[in-house]
């Protein structure tokens, strides 16, 4: 795909890494939307590069380090075609179960040494706090992260899930390259305060969520381990009333010819060029919706039609169950 491979690179803030217009999020892989295969995992991270994406974004709490061991052996051979987005300082319980995070400069430099190891890497691209920890000045973390980049460990730094307080402390400490957050047709959040803010500074936005974890493509949890059974937006009465708007974005799809996934990734893209979309692919058969998706032009009308009928106001349920709700600095 030329578009990817060939002169579409952006810098990732004013001082961030070349990458693709849009990135791999590989925590699908790792269980949680239930089992994944690995072969077909590793095959998927693997076309990805094949297609010219270089961005590649984990946890290292991802299935518990399983997730950045599947990398690793993605990448044997490979390691200089990727940009690695690395978030860290998540903690789970041996049942899966959230304990909140830690950020600690200590803690953060023994996590990056697992990571290191787990990927089979000498350096991370980009390492980011998955959440912001209370119990720890921003500037600390980001102090720490600093000087693992000038040991050679980090090559920049990132932010995840913060708002604008945290946003201008950190940056203040160090320059922050991109802050990564949810942002789709149904999450509409960051444009609030979030986006005039990274965009004064030069930050650019990694933007997941981009299909609001499948629901908008009508997608619905079965599997056992899958996570979206314990959110809000796909229980309940909530997934009824959000119905509605996954059939406005279908019908739309339909009279152009594409799938609901391709236009919700194409409205992303249609949002700025420092918004890159990380696209949460489990097979190589859903990264066909990506060409799909960059090649299709939405025009001012439709750019209407769509933010009408599928109405980000009309979303019912927060995006994440109240306990995780509670770790986000960006709804505060």
């Amino acid at each position: 795909m030329d578009e990817l491979a060939n002169g579409s690179r952006r810098q990732l803030g004013r001082a961030g890494p070349m990458v693709s217009r849009l990135g791999l999020g590989c925590m699908g892989m790792s269980g949680m939307y239930g089992p994944a295969d690995e072969r077909e995992s590793i095959a998927t991270i693997q076309a990805a590069l094949d297609l010219g994406i270089n961005l590649i974004d984990t946890g290292d709490f991802y299935g518990r380090g399983h997730n950045e061991l599947l990398i690793g052996r993605a990448l044997q051979g490979r390691r200089d075609q990727a940009v690695l987005s690395v978030k860290f300082g998540a903690l789970r319980a041996p049942d899966g179960a959230w304990l909140g995070a830690d950020a600690s400069p200590n803690a953060l430099k023994n996590f990056l040494g697992y990571s290191l190891t787990r990927l089979g890497v000498d350096y991370v691209d980009i390492y980011r706090p998955a959440r912001l920890d209370a119990n720890v000045p921003i500037e600390e973390t980001v102090g720490a992260i600093a000087d693992l980049q000038r040991a050679g460990y980090v090559r920049h730094i990132g932010l995840s899930e913060v708002g604008v307080e945290t946003i201008r402390q950190a940056n203040d400490r160090h320059p922050i390259c991109d802050v990564q957050i949810e942002y789709s047709l149904v999450s509409r959040g960051p444009e609030a305060k979030i986006l005039p803010v990274l965009r004064e500074l030069g930050i650019a936005v990694t933007a997941y969520g981009v299909l609001s974890r499948g629901l908008l493509t009508g997608s619905r949890p079965v599997a056992a381990g899958d996570f979206r059974a314990h959110l809000p937006r796909f229980t309940g009465d909530n997934a009824v009333k959000n119905q509605r708007l996954i059939d406005a974005l279908q019908n739309f799809a339909a009279e152009r010819g594409v799938s609901p996934a391709a236009v919700a990734i194409a409205w992303v893209l249609s949002r700025g060029h420092d918004i890159v979309p990380v696209i949460g692919a489990r097979t190589r058969a859903q990264l066909a919706e990506i060409p799909v998706a960059m090649k299709l032009q939405l025009t001012p009308e439709d750019l209407d039609r769509i933010e009408g009928e599928v109405l980000a106001t009309a979303i019912a349920g927060t995006r994440y169950a109240e306990q995780q709700m509670r770790y986000l600095d960006s709804e505060r």
